[in-house]
Protein backbone atom coordinates (compact mmCIF):
# COMPACT_ATOMS: atom_id res chain seq x y z
CA UNK A 1 0.00 0.00 0.00
CA UNK A 2 1.18 3.56 -1.01
CA UNK A 3 1.04 6.48 1.72
CA UNK A 4 -0.96 9.54 0.14
CA UNK A 5 0.60 12.62 -1.19
CA UNK A 6 -0.57 16.05 -0.38
CA UNK A 7 -2.34 16.55 -3.83
CA UNK A 8 -4.28 13.57 -3.07
CA UNK A 9 -5.39 15.04 -0.55
CA UNK A 10 -6.22 17.66 -1.93
CA UNK A 11 -8.07 15.99 -4.12
CA UNK A 12 -9.98 14.00 -2.48
CA UNK A 13 -11.12 16.99 -0.09
CA UNK A 14 -12.47 18.93 -3.38
CA UNK A 15 -15.05 16.09 -3.71
CA UNK A 16 -16.67 17.49 -0.78
CA UNK A 17 -18.20 20.41 -3.77
CA UNK A 18 -20.53 19.34 -5.92
CA UNK A 19 -19.30 20.99 -8.76
CA UNK A 20 -16.13 18.84 -8.23
CA UNK A 21 -18.11 15.98 -8.23
CA UNK A 22 -20.15 16.94 -10.81
CA UNK A 23 -16.86 17.35 -13.07
CA UNK A 24 -14.73 14.25 -11.94
CA UNK A 25 -18.32 12.38 -12.01
CA UNK A 26 -17.00 10.66 -8.24
CA UNK A 27 -17.87 10.78 -4.78
CA UNK A 28 -16.75 9.92 -1.59
CA UNK A 29 -18.33 6.48 0.65
CA UNK A 30 -16.77 6.48 4.21
CA UNK A 31 -17.08 4.38 7.29
CA UNK A 32 -16.26 0.26 7.06
CA UNK A 33 -19.78 -0.65 6.83
CA UNK A 34 -20.88 1.31 3.78
CA UNK A 35 -17.13 0.87 2.04
CA UNK A 36 -17.35 -2.78 2.61
CA UNK A 37 -20.42 -2.99 1.08
CA UNK A 38 -19.40 -1.17 -2.25
CA UNK A 39 -16.02 -3.62 -2.05
CA UNK A 40 -18.52 -6.15 -2.18
CA UNK A 41 -20.65 -4.99 -4.48
CA UNK A 42 -19.37 -2.81 -6.35
CA UNK A 43 -15.75 -3.04 -6.66
CA UNK A 44 -15.45 -1.83 -10.29
CA UNK A 45 -16.80 1.13 -9.61
CA UNK A 46 -13.67 2.33 -6.91
CA UNK A 47 -11.33 4.67 -7.89
CA UNK A 48 -9.29 4.47 -4.55
CA UNK A 49 -9.30 3.60 -1.25
CA UNK A 50 -7.89 4.52 2.08
CA UNK A 51 -7.71 2.61 5.58
CA UNK A 52 -6.21 2.82 8.45
CA UNK A 53 -5.50 -1.38 8.56
CA UNK A 54 -2.81 -3.12 6.74
CA UNK A 55 -4.68 -4.73 3.59
CA UNK A 56 -3.59 -6.10 0.33
CA UNK A 57 -3.99 -3.88 -2.92
CA UNK A 58 -7.57 -5.12 -4.11
CA UNK A 59 -7.07 -4.15 -7.85
CA UNK A 60 -7.87 -0.32 -7.62
CA UNK A 61 -5.14 2.13 -6.07
CA UNK A 62 -5.04 1.57 -2.40
CA UNK A 63 -3.54 3.76 0.50
CA UNK A 64 -2.43 3.34 4.45
CA UNK A 65 -3.49 6.40 5.87
CA UNK A 66 -2.91 7.17 9.86
CA UNK A 67 -6.25 8.75 12.27
CA UNK A 68 -4.91 12.28 11.55
CA UNK A 69 -5.02 11.61 7.97
CA UNK A 70 -8.28 9.82 7.63
CA UNK A 71 -9.61 12.85 10.04
CA UNK A 72 -7.94 15.28 7.35
CA UNK A 73 -9.47 13.77 4.11
CA UNK A 74 -12.98 12.62 6.17
CA UNK A 75 -16.02 14.66 5.87
CA UNK A 76 -17.15 12.82 9.21
CA UNK A 77 -16.90 14.16 12.64
CA UNK A 78 -15.35 10.63 13.47
CA UNK A 79 -14.05 8.84 10.24
CA UNK A 80 -14.12 5.31 11.35
CA UNK A 81 -11.35 3.26 9.09
CA UNK A 82 -11.96 3.37 5.77
CA UNK A 83 -12.83 5.69 2.50
CA UNK A 84 -13.21 5.08 -0.93
CA UNK A 85 -13.52 7.68 -3.60
CA UNK A 86 -15.96 5.97 -6.11
CA UNK A 87 -17.24 6.61 -9.81
CA UNK A 88 -21.38 7.94 -10.11
CA UNK A 89 -23.33 4.93 -10.63
CA UNK A 90 -25.18 4.49 -13.80
CA UNK A 91 -28.12 2.53 -14.54
CA UNK A 92 -29.70 1.20 -17.85
CA UNK A 93 -32.68 2.71 -19.05
CA UNK A 94 -35.75 1.16 -18.50
CA UNK A 95 -39.74 1.55 -18.24
CA UNK A 96 -40.77 3.06 -14.89
CA UNK A 97 -44.30 2.78 -13.44
CA UNK A 98 -43.69 3.80 -9.72
CA UNK A 99 -41.60 6.86 -9.57
CA UNK A 100 -40.75 9.36 -6.31
CA UNK A 101 -40.62 12.77 -7.31
CA UNK A 102 -38.70 15.19 -4.62
CA UNK A 103 -39.02 18.98 -4.66
CA UNK A 104 -36.89 20.65 -3.08
CA UNK A 105 -35.45 19.17 0.12
CA UNK A 106 -32.78 20.48 1.14
CA UNK A 107 -31.85 18.30 4.56
CA UNK A 108 -28.87 15.59 3.67
CA UNK A 109 -30.31 13.40 6.11
CA UNK A 110 -33.94 13.22 5.04
CA UNK A 111 -33.01 12.75 1.48
CA UNK A 112 -30.58 9.54 2.22
CA UNK A 113 -33.41 8.15 4.49
CA UNK A 114 -35.55 8.98 1.59
CA UNK A 115 -33.13 6.88 -0.81
CA UNK A 116 -32.91 4.29 1.64
CA UNK A 117 -36.52 4.26 1.97
CA UNK A 118 -37.54 4.26 -1.79
CA UNK A 119 -35.12 1.22 -2.00
CA UNK A 120 -36.96 -1.18 0.91
CA UNK A 121 -40.43 -0.21 -1.07
CA UNK A 122 -38.70 -0.66 -4.57
CA UNK A 123 -39.55 2.51 -6.12
CA UNK A 124 -38.39 2.38 -10.08
CA UNK A 125 -36.71 5.78 -10.05
CA UNK A 126 -36.43 9.05 -8.34
CA UNK A 127 -37.12 11.95 -10.06
CA UNK A 128 -35.39 15.55 -8.22
CA UNK A 129 -35.83 18.91 -8.63
CA UNK A 130 -33.41 21.09 -9.37
CA UNK A 131 -33.12 22.82 -6.34
CA UNK A 132 -32.80 19.23 -4.56
CA UNK A 133 -30.08 18.61 -2.17
CA UNK A 134 -26.90 16.49 -4.42
CA UNK A 135 -27.60 12.64 -3.76
CA UNK A 136 -24.08 12.82 -3.66
CA UNK A 137 -23.73 15.05 -1.05
CA UNK A 138 -21.10 13.16 1.67
CA UNK A 139 -24.23 13.22 4.69
CA UNK A 140 -26.79 12.08 1.83
CA UNK A 141 -24.27 9.28 1.26
CA UNK A 142 -24.19 7.79 4.87
CA UNK A 143 -27.76 8.31 5.40
CA UNK A 144 -28.12 5.84 2.33
CA UNK A 145 -26.85 3.17 3.49
CA UNK A 146 -25.85 2.12 0.08
CA UNK A 147 -29.25 2.36 -1.70
CA UNK A 148 -27.65 5.20 -3.73
CA UNK A 149 -25.98 2.44 -5.71
CA UNK A 150 -29.46 0.72 -6.34
CA UNK A 151 -31.73 2.89 -7.27
CA UNK A 152 -31.93 5.38 -10.72
CA UNK A 153 -31.99 9.17 -9.42
CA UNK A 154 -32.81 12.50 -11.98
CA UNK A 155 -32.86 16.00 -11.76
CA UNK A 156 -34.52 17.72 -13.34
CA UNK A 157 -36.80 20.35 -14.36
CA UNK A 158 -39.90 18.87 -12.58
CA UNK A 159 -42.65 20.95 -13.66
CA UNK A 160 -41.73 20.13 -17.60
CA UNK A 161 -41.40 16.34 -16.55
CA UNK A 162 -44.70 15.95 -14.65
CA UNK A 163 -46.80 17.80 -17.78
CA UNK A 164 -45.19 15.44 -19.99
CA UNK A 165 -45.52 12.49 -18.21
CA UNK A 166 -48.81 10.09 -19.20
CA UNK A 167 -48.43 8.70 -15.36
CA UNK A 168 -51.03 9.72 -12.64
CA UNK A 169 -49.33 12.40 -10.73
CA UNK A 170 -50.04 11.93 -6.54
CA UNK A 171 -49.20 15.00 -4.12
CA UNK A 172 -48.50 14.88 -0.78
CA UNK A 173 -50.81 17.43 0.43
CA UNK A 174 -52.70 18.74 3.66
CA UNK A 175 -56.19 19.36 1.44
CA UNK A 176 -55.42 15.66 0.11
CA UNK A 177 -57.83 12.73 0.11
CA UNK A 178 -56.97 10.23 3.32
CA UNK A 179 -54.68 7.98 2.37
CA UNK A 180 -55.95 4.95 4.70
CA UNK A 181 -59.57 5.52 2.74
CA UNK A 182 -57.87 5.30 -0.97
CA UNK A 183 -57.55 2.35 -3.30
CA UNK A 184 -53.38 3.20 -4.42
CA UNK A 185 -51.48 1.55 -7.22
CA UNK A 186 -48.30 1.00 -7.84
CA UNK A 187 -48.91 2.73 -10.38
CA UNK A 188 -47.84 6.57 -10.88
CA UNK A 189 -45.59 9.70 -9.78
CA UNK A 190 -45.60 10.70 -5.77
CA UNK A 191 -44.46 14.13 -4.77
CA UNK A 192 -42.70 14.85 -2.18
CA UNK A 193 -42.36 18.60 -0.86
CA UNK A 194 -40.05 20.94 0.90
CA UNK A 195 -39.41 20.74 4.47
CA UNK A 196 -40.90 23.66 5.68
CA UNK A 197 -42.88 24.84 2.49
CA UNK A 198 -44.22 21.66 1.14
CA UNK A 199 -44.57 21.03 -2.48
CA UNK A 200 -44.46 24.27 -4.60
CA UNK A 201 -47.09 26.28 -6.19
CA UNK A 202 -46.05 25.41 -9.58
CA UNK A 203 -45.10 21.78 -8.86
CA UNK A 204 -48.71 21.63 -6.97
CA UNK A 205 -50.61 22.90 -10.24
CA UNK A 206 -49.20 19.52 -11.90
CA UNK A 207 -51.20 16.89 -9.08
CA UNK A 208 -53.52 15.31 -9.76
CA UNK A 209 -54.41 13.59 -6.79
CA UNK A 210 -53.78 15.14 -3.15
CA UNK A 211 -53.19 12.79 -0.73
CA UNK A 212 -53.18 13.09 2.86
CA UNK A 213 -51.98 11.50 6.48
CA UNK A 214 -54.80 12.44 8.59
CA UNK A 215 -52.81 13.70 11.83
CA UNK A 216 -54.48 11.82 15.05
CA UNK A 217 -52.19 13.61 17.55
CA UNK A 218 -51.20 17.11 18.35
CA UNK A 219 -48.08 16.93 16.69
CA UNK A 220 -47.30 20.46 14.27
CA UNK A 221 -46.12 18.20 11.61
CA UNK A 222 -44.61 15.19 9.85
CA UNK A 223 -40.87 14.81 9.10
CA UNK A 224 -40.97 14.30 5.30
CA UNK A 225 -38.78 11.21 5.47
CA UNK A 226 -41.10 9.72 8.08
CA UNK A 227 -44.31 10.81 5.53
CA UNK A 228 -42.63 9.08 2.60
CA UNK A 229 -42.44 5.72 4.59
CA UNK A 230 -45.80 5.92 5.39
CA UNK A 231 -47.25 7.08 1.98
CA UNK A 232 -44.89 4.43 -0.09
CA UNK A 233 -46.15 1.62 2.54
CA UNK A 234 -49.94 2.84 1.28
CA UNK A 235 -49.43 2.54 -2.20
CA UNK A 236 -47.28 -1.28 -1.67
CA UNK A 237 -49.79 -2.35 0.74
Amino acid sequence: MESLSKNKIKWIRSLRLKKNRDKEQLFVVEGEKMVQEVLSNWAASVECFCTTEELSNAGFESFHVDERTLKEISALTTPNKYLAVVRKPEFTESSHTFILAIDGIQDPGNMGTILRTADWFKVDKIICSMETVDIFNPKVVQSSMGSIFRIPVEYCDLRTYLAETDLPVYGALLEGENVYSMNLERKGILVMGNEGKGISEEIKSRVQQPVHIPRLGEAESLNVSIATGILLSEFSR
